[in-house]
């Protein structure tokens, strides 16, 4: 049935509007296998209708620019959803004549296309992703940002020369930014986050993880701002205290997720916030905030999100945690996983005790082995300090 000739069974059977249909499930392997065929399976395959969603990751070594100059005079308006994630051989000529040639595009992914520098197009872009491309600048987002108002999802992880000027481009050009994400960019500070929150006030998901320079004022500003935020990721920000989550708390009641890693100076006074005012709440990482003890999960256990929602709470190195802490959440119903890596007053039996409640959930904490006693001749016993998944 299978020939190389354009005369073959299938061919006379099944209409090519038909095939065209079949072959638009097909990965992009399979369509360059397909392609090979036979003359009229090479025009089929190839079609543009068929490469609306495109993912060269697997290919990433071999693809250079011209690869991507080809796709984009072959797909044109067709193509939807391009990831050129870890293509380290694309840059700016490629892209220029990707943005000529693909003005439908919706996503792209340029994460870790050390190349890519300063560009502009694609007007119906909704999501971009840059990660760790840390030679574009402000200029480049501004040119971005002005060409494409639609943008609703913009990944900037590890783009470490962005200062606030890009961020106030950002804010002034992106009214439907749902989705940002700034983690380590290490230059940023208050002012130009301020102007994002009073940009975009659809903002859902903010992750500056990383950005030590910001204060409460951002807290303050999203609060004031941005009401439907749902996720928060603030880790290692150690200037953010009490004072700002409770403006933050009391204004973002639809928080589902929240990233307070190393966030130091927080006590029990955020999670009493957080308790009442955040009934959506499902996953919380405390690790590293010392100042956090067994009453601000007293608080939290008994607020509206722990019996039906609360499903992660992260807990490393949090010295004055006890016990306790576990009597307080045993009625976390829907509580899947907590860590207690270094919480050294946690003890065996406590974890043992909670599990009564929830046979089920996955415990995660580490317990130093008893210093044995010295061997008297003989060669001594080794211990090993080891993790240890309850």
């Amino acid at each position: 049935m299978f020939s190389n000739s354009d005369e073959a069974v299938i061919n006379k059977k099944l209409p090519k509007e038909l095939l065209l249909r079949i072959f638009s499930f097909l990965d992009v392997v399979t369509l360059c296998r397909c392609a090979q065929v036979s003359r009229s399976w090479n025009v089929l395959a190839l079609d543009g209708s068929n490469w609306q969603r495109i993912d060269l990751f697997d290919f990433q070594r071999d693809i250079e620019g011209r690869v991507v100059e080809n796709i984009s005079k072959r797909c044109g308006g067709f193509l939807r959803k391009l990831s050129l994630r870890g293509c380290l051989g694309v840059g700016d000529s490629a892209l220029r004549t990707f943005s000529q040639n693909c003005r439908n595009i919706e996503l792209l992914s340029l994460n870790g296309c050390t190349k890519i520098t300063d560009s502009e197009g694609c007007p119906l872009l909704e999501q971009l992703n840059i990660s760790w491309c840390d030679q574009v600048t402000k200029d480049g987002i501004q040119a971005l940002v002005r060409c494409c108002p639609g943008l609703k999802g913009l990944f900037l992880k590890g783009c470490t020369q962005l200062e606030d000027e890009a961020l106030k481009h950002i804010g002034a050009h992106c009214p439907e930014l749902v989705t940002l994400n700034l983690q380590t960019c290490s230059q940023i500070t208050d002012e130009g986050l301020i102007t994002i929150c009073r940009g975009c006030h659809h903002l859902q998901s903010l992750c500056v993880s990383g950005c030590a320079n910001i204060t409460d004022a951002i807290l303050h500003a999203l609060g004031l701002n941005c009401p439907r935020l749902r996720i928060l990721e603030v880790a290692r920000c150690s200037q953010l205290t009490d004072v700002g989550f409770t403006t933050l708390a009391r204004n973002c009641h639809e928080l589902e997720k929240m990233d307070l890693e190393e966030c130091v100076q927080i006590t029990d006074g955020t999670l009493i916030q957080l308790s009442i005012h955040c009934p959506r709440l499902q996953v919380l990482s405390l690790s590293h905030c010392e100042l956090i003890t067994d009453d601000g999960i007293r608080h939290l256990g008994s607020g509206p999100c722990a019996h039906d929602r609360l499903e992660v709470i992260e807990l490393d190195n949090c010295p004055l945690i006890t016990d306790a802490s576990l009597e307080h959440l045993k009625t976390c119903h829907s509580l899947d996983r907590i860590e207690l890596y270094d919480c050294q007053q946690i003890t065996r039996a406590g974890i043992k005790r909670l599990r009564t409640h929830l046979p089920n959930i996955k415990v995660h904490a580490y317990f130093a082995p008893v210093t044995p006693p010295p061997s008297v001749g003989g060669s001594r016993q080794r211990f090993c300090r080891c993790c240890i998944l309850l």
